[in-house]
């Protein structure tokens, strides 16, 4: 799949970037990674909330095997079948993609600690 056919896939979402990572394509909207391209196969993200809609739809999920490794399920999922053919469908998926993105990425976001400094000089001032 190339580039084209790939931003082709996700154009109900608007424009989508296309990075090279590992032996396959990172696919980006917005800045938030929804898909990879992989072995000649397109993966969506999908989440806890999302999986069990892929699993039911008859789509596998992505299980990374490294040499002398146990498997490590990914969060990524094929596409269902009738998504292909379907370009409303395939509008459904991706967005699911992109919402399990949002949520990964709003995970990661930590709030900000008070630096300690500053806290000691709060205390001090109270006590002072």
């Amino acid at each position: 799949m190339d580039n084209v056919e790939i931003e082709e896939v996700f154009s109900s979402l608007g424009p989508v970037g296309i990075k090279r990572m590992f032996s396959g394509k990172g696919i980006y909207h917005q800045g938030v990674i929804i898909a990879l391209y992989l072995f000649d196969e397109l993966m969506l993200k999908a989440d806890a909330q999302t999986a069990p809609a892929f699993s039911t739809a008859g789509a596998r999920q992505w299980v990374y095997q490294r040499e002398g490794k146990n498997p490590v399920a990914m969060p990524y999922w094929s596409v269902p079948e009738d998504a292909y053919d379907d370009p409303d469908e395939m509008a459904k998926w991706v967005r699911l993609a992109f919402e399990a993105g949002l949520r990964a990425e709003a995970a990661k976001v930590k709030p900000a600690r008070p630096r300690g400094s500053a806290q000691m000089r709060q205390k001090r001032a109270r006590e002072g």
